[in-house]
């Protein structure tokens, strides 16, 4: 029962990720519509490299490949919750 957790914030297991890839899931796209890894509060900055890694590897690709899928979209910075708000800034 100490299974790795690779991405905290959607809590998605190192086991979850294997059985993924191994049912076709091969590209970071569809690794993260099936399992959420990148979609949670840190939005991947800690778990889509370690993701892309496990990938890699698993379907003898090279990293760079990999990663070039990783697809991002705006906003590109966290934008502040004022700015949704309407909120004027106060400086």
């Amino acid at each position: 029962m100490n299974e790795p957790i690779v991405c905290r914030c959607e809590e998605v297991t190192l086991s979850q990720i294997i059985q993924a890839i191994e049912e076709g899931y091969d590209t970071l796209e569809e690794l993260k519509r099936h399992l959420r890894v990148g979609m949670g509060p840190c939005q991947g900055r800690t778990c889509l490299p370690l993701v892309a890694r496990i990938l890699a590897e698993k379907t003898g690709r090279p990293l760079s490949e990999v990663m070039e899928e990783i697809s991002v979209r705006p906003p590109l910075a966290p934008a502040p919750i004022a700015l949704f708000l309407g909120v004027e800034d106060e400086d």
